[in-house]
């Protein structure tokens, strides 16, 4: 038979799973009166947890925002789950710059595992692989990742200290319009309030940020990763490319993604199935062009190289090396 602690704390996951639950429905599944379940809530107020009561024909107990985290109950499924995206997010980059914060979190929760589940994590992890490498990119600083996304969810403008790639520092005021996660970064997109233009900043590159008053609307068009993956595409650059490829848009997404290079009808759009293949425009822009033609040969597909000269030069040497390559015995 349970012991009262034991129902104490079943009490308390019950009404982590969310919604009102009535004393009715609490009784019934602790297997105690209704008197009895109420001596519960008592108990976990004071534990300060925040349970609050709802009166009415539907009311019943239910968690409300508490000033701290009360005990956290998760199921084995659920702590299995946490674990694998504290490890995830270590290894893709997409923490904060208090490592140790993913560190100890996974401390704590290693602590209280039941073997059998200590285990299965265990050898799921010696299982896993990541395809990059852990360790290899900057973090943004909490305190500017908070602040920024308060700024985005409210529409307020935030001024920001940041610290281009050739190290120039700038304050600058941004009306933020999301904050998006790609390839192992953190980025904010939105507009530089005093050029009124959409950039895309990098957010470990932010030393502070601070909310100012006022609000803005964002704009109707793209979210804010379609802006970021534009943006990446558009950047300046030492080479502006323009070729036009026979082929599906999945299929030249495959290998030139939108983050790369941006891509447009050749002609007006006519009835024919848009996952058919016809000609599109590519442009990208590159800071060097050795990577292209590789990239190109593997489309197989028929393309025609617009500009720059150089890249067409590059592409008859590659075909050169892969003929002579081929006729080697």
């Amino acid at each position: 038979m349970p012991r009262p602690t034991g129902r104490v704390l079943t009490l308390l996951e019950l009404l982590q799973s969310g919604g009102t639950r009535t004393v009715a429905e609490l009784a019934d599944r602790l297997g105690v009166e209704g008197r009895t379940v109420r001596r519960y809530v008592d108990q976990l107020i004071d534990l300060d947890v925040p349970v609050e009561s709802v009166r009415g024909r539907y009311g019943g107990y239910r968690l409300a925002p508490g000033y701290r985290l009360p005990p956290l109950m998760l199921s084995d499924d659920e702590a299995l789950a946490v674990l694998l995206g504290l490890v995830a997010g270590r290894r893709a980059g997409l923490t904060t710059t208090e490592h140790t914060a993913s560190e100890t979190a996974s401390a704590k929760i290693r602590r209280v595992l039941p073997r059998h589940i200590a285990r299965r994590l265990d050898t799921l992890l010696e299982a896993l692989a990541f395809t990059d490498q852990p360790g290899g990119f900057d973090t943004p600083d909490a305190g500017v990742l908070l602040t920024i996304a308060d700024a985005v969810r409210h529409r307020r403008p935030v001024s920001i200290r940041y610290t281009d790639r050739n190290g120039r520092r700038s304050e600058r005021t941004l009306h933020a319009y999301g904050i998006v996660a790609h390839s192992g970064r953190w980025y904010v997109t939105g507009k530089d309030a005093r050029i009124s233009e959409d950039r895309t900043f990098r957010l470990e590159r932010i030393a502070d940020a601070r909310t100012l008053p006022g609000s803005f609307e964002a704009p109707a068009g793209p979210g804010p990763a379609q802006r970021v993956l534009s943006g990446f595409a558009t950047a300046e650059y030492r080479h502006e490319v323009t070729l036009r490829i026979h082929g599906t848009a999945e299929h030249i997404r495959a290998h030139l993604p939108a983050g790369i290079a941006s891509l447009a009808e050749h002609e007006p759009a006519t009835d024919q199935d848009p996952a058919a293949e016809r000609w599109l425009r590519v442009e990208l822009r590159a800071e060097r062009l050795d990577w292209l033609p590789p990239a190109l040969a593997s489309l197989d597909r028929p393309f025609v190289i617009e500009r720059p000269d150089e890249l067409r030069g590059l592409v008859i040497a590659l075909g050169d090396r892969l003929a002579s390559y081929a006729r080697q015995a």
